[in-house]
């Protein structure tokens, strides 16, 4: 592949949701600061995700894969990012403890900029401007010169992920992650109603393994799994011109790897075989996904895991369902099956948020709650009915006390939208709501492991 494969290469092909710069010389500087500059992952911790990935895609793990819908430059503090953090780890909590399954936590964080849009431009109060692309591309302003693609937003992105990366690392691995500490990773707007209560008694049963451990001679300063957690980033590499300067050489297998995430996935709309997307993902060695939306043929979805994974290498390849609850019982079926009898090894995740996006009557785009939980639902069922590996969740959410999603513990409706209505593009679940599914799921999981086991567990210990 190697020989066939070059970064750039992806520029001689047809390409889609891509921005256009109107100075060409400012675009080629920032990109050769990005190809200076150092990596922000390294190839060997993309093989490791690659190796857990390989477990899920085995039916012995699980994939937790969230966070912002779009990283903005004004919303970026260390609380924000401590907060997401918390709440995914509430969330794998859930998973490992209440469904003996083991983790796999991936984050949508340090790098998740760019965002596609269904149309080139947006109008309000009859004034046509470019549309919003992210703030790697553009500002959120509606104004023109807000929304003219600069070059330079490359570079703050990049920093600001590398900020990101680096305090991520240190959460993982620093401490913060002890299980000793699983009440503190509290937020207290989201623990008044019934999932905090539900969260406390989980967290009291820890508490309770973690003593009998400790009275054994066992505990986090003797053993590295209690007190620490391996993270990882992930994006969807839409802007090539961000994604290929930041793709190396790794010096110990000869192999390319693009270095601005572990894992990365291409879209709905540009997973075209013949795409520039497709092309420039197929030659880097990182985990790597696609969507799997309702306009998805059998045999366009099979050519593609033919492209990006010719060798059908577990953990390499993870299709993302987004069907919409009404959608599921009869899209995925098909791929399901398509995949099995192919014998193809991939992870089956669900994107339970981008189907199901409406518009309130008060005018804010949102996402029912309820429609969330169903499309878990209806994928787990789907995975039982074909005897496969309901593999893992792909969620937009935030550790922010934010209402944009309606429905769920807090009850929130469509006139209580504005109130903390604060995303960038899409609306994201608070820690309220994501507790909530993470619940749904382990319940989920623990069906799996009965339906298949006998009520005997087969998921490893996690690691």
């Amino acid at each position: 592949m190697s020989a066939q494969w070059s970064p750039g290469g992806w520029r001689e092909l047809p390409i889609r949701q891509l921005p256009t710069y109107e100075n060409e010389q400012d675009l080629a500087a920032a990109e050769r600061t990005l190809a200076e500059a150092p990596p922000l992952v390294f190839a060997g911790e993309a093989r490791r995700l690659k190796e857990q990935l390989g477990q899920v895609a085995e039916g012995r793990a699980f994939l937790l894969q969230g966070g912002d819908c779009a990283e903005s430059f004004a919303e970026f503090h260390p609380n924000n990012i401590r907060d997401t953090f918390k709440v995914l780890l509430q969330m794998a909590i859930v998973l490992t403890f209440g469904a003996a399954c083991p983790v796999v936590k991936v984050g949508r964080m340090a790098g998740q900029f760019a965002k596609p849009r269904s149309a080139p431009t947006e109008t309000q109060d009859g004034v046509e401007l470019p549309s919003y692309r992210g703030d790697i591309i553009n500002a959120i302003d509606f104004e023109e010169a807000a929304r003219v693609p600069d070059p330079g937003r490359l570079v703050r992105a990049y920093y600001q992920a590398a900020a990101t990366l680096n305090l991520l690392r240190a959460f993982a691995q620093g401490g913060f992650a002890n299980l000793e500490k699983v009440h503190q990773w509290n937020l207290e707007f989201a623990f008044d109603g019934a999932q905090g209560a539900r969260y406390e008694e989980l967290a009291g049963r820890i508490d309770e393994c973690l003593n009998f451990m400790r009275a054994c001679g066992l505990s986090p300063d003797k053993i590295p799994q209690l007190r620490e957690t391996d993270f990882y980033t992930s994006h969807e590499a839409l802007l090539l011109h961000y994604e290929e300067p930041l793709t190396r050489v790794d010096s110990l297998t000869g192999e390319w790897y693009d270095c601005s995430a572990h894992l990365l996935w291409i879209g709905d709309r540009t997973r075209q075989i013949d795409g520039a997307h497709v092309e420039f993902l197929r030659g880097v060695q990182n985990p790597i996904g696609f969507k799997c939306g309702p306009s998805l043929e059998v045999d366009d979805m099979l050519r593609l895991i033919e492209t990006l994974n010719p060798e059908n290498l577990p953990g390499r390849l993870t299709l993302i369902s987004r069907m919409g609850a009404d959608g599921v019982e009869t899209g995925l079926p098909p791929l399901v099956r398509a995949v099995k009898r192919e014998g193809l090894k991939v992870v089956w995740s669900c994107d339970p948020m981008h189907g199901n996006t409406i518009k309130s009557s008060t005018g804010y785009k949102t996402r029912p709650f309820d429609r969330i939980l169903a499309e878990v639902r209806n994928f787990f069922a789907v995975h039982r009915a074909e005897g496969t590996h309901a593999g893992g969740v792909h969620i937009e959410m935030t550790g922010q006390d934010v209402t944009e999603c309606i429905g769920g513990a807090q009850a929130i409706d469509e006139t209580r939208l504005g109130d903390r209505y604060h995303t960038h593009c899409d609306p994201r679940l608070n820690a309220s709501q994501a507790l909530e599914l993470a619940f749904l799921i382990a319940e989920q999981l623990k069906d799996e492991r009965v339906a298949r086991n006998g009520g005997i567990g087969r998921f490893a210990a996690a690691s």
